[in-house]
Order: C-alpha cells, then structure tokens, then sequence
C-alpha cells in the first residue's frame, strides 16, 4: 500500500484537478492515462515527454512498473522510480490504472462502488478517494501527547 505523504495526497488531488479542469486524459496513452496524467504532476513533464520515456519497453502501465529495474537507469526507470519515490508500491500502480483497490473504493462519496478504468470522471473520484484514504492515514499517524499546548512550539524555538 501507497506511503501516506503530503506530496503524494497534494499529488492526487493536483492531478485530480487538472483532469476536471480538462487536461488531456486518454487512457491508451501512457502520458494522458491515469498514471500519465499523475506522472505530469510528478515530474513536472509533459505529456509527449512521458510517451518518449514510456516507449523505451512495451506494455501498460501494470507490466512496466512490475518488470522495470531501478538500477538500471534507462529512461523508463525514471517515470516508474518517480511513482516509487511519491509513495507508491507497484500494486499501486496497477490500481491506479484499473481503479480497483477496494480500500480507495470505500473512500468514494456515496460509498464502495466499481468504477470503470477509462472513465474521465471515475478517474477524478478514485484519485480525490485516494488522496482522503492516505490523509486519514497520516492524520492517524501523528501522535500529539496530552498536555501538549501549540504555543510550546513557539515558546520552545524562540529559545
């Protein structure tokens, strides 16, 4: 599963966004798909730009994030250890482009529901759905211990 980080919640919902917005999405295209439209916000590349990488090996996004290497540094390894290093596991990878992973699902408004992989607007609600599910995560993850006051923080870095 995913590695809850700001960066990575920020990431889905910036994608999310500009695919409401009316960024190119096409899901047999590996730069305007669902990982291609995350990648351009990833890595800041633009869509012809993530094709010329993607098309170093053959497949979909699923068979290229299972059979990359990461030490090998062609240009593919790029685009793959860039979903990697936002948090992401191969399994994520495979989930983002099927908009299949039961848990995200659960996190959709209205409730667990199937959406369909080439889907422009289920695209946009599994992402916002993915980005709430690790924000809770990470909320639950952060530890306050009783007593604690905000005002310590400032008191105790002025010092």
């Amino acid at each position: 599963m995913a590695k809850p980080s700001v960066e990575l919640i920020n990431a889905l919902r910036k994608t999310a966004q500009r695919l409401q917005t009316g960024a190119h999405y096409a899901w047999g295209n590996h730069g305007a798909c669902n990982c291609g439209n995350l990648l351009q916000v990833i890595t800041k590349l633009d869509e012809k730009e993530i094709l010329v990488l993607a098309h170093t090996q053959p497949g979909e996004w699923t068979e290229l994030s299972e059979e990359s290497c990461l030490v090998t540094g062609a240009p593919l390894s790029l685009l793959i250890s860039s979903l990697q290093g936002a948090g992401l596991t191969a399994t994520d990878i495979h989930n983002i482009e099927y908009l299949d992973n039961k848990e995200v699902l659960t996190y959709l408004r209205g409730g667990f529901r199937w959406l369909k992989r080439n889907n422009r607007l289920d695209v946009i609600e599994y992402f916002e759905a993915f980005a709430n599910m690790l924000e809770d995560k990470l909320l639950k993850d952060i530890h306050i211990p009783q007593g604690f006051f905000i005002g310590e923080i400032a008191e105790n870095t002025a010092s």
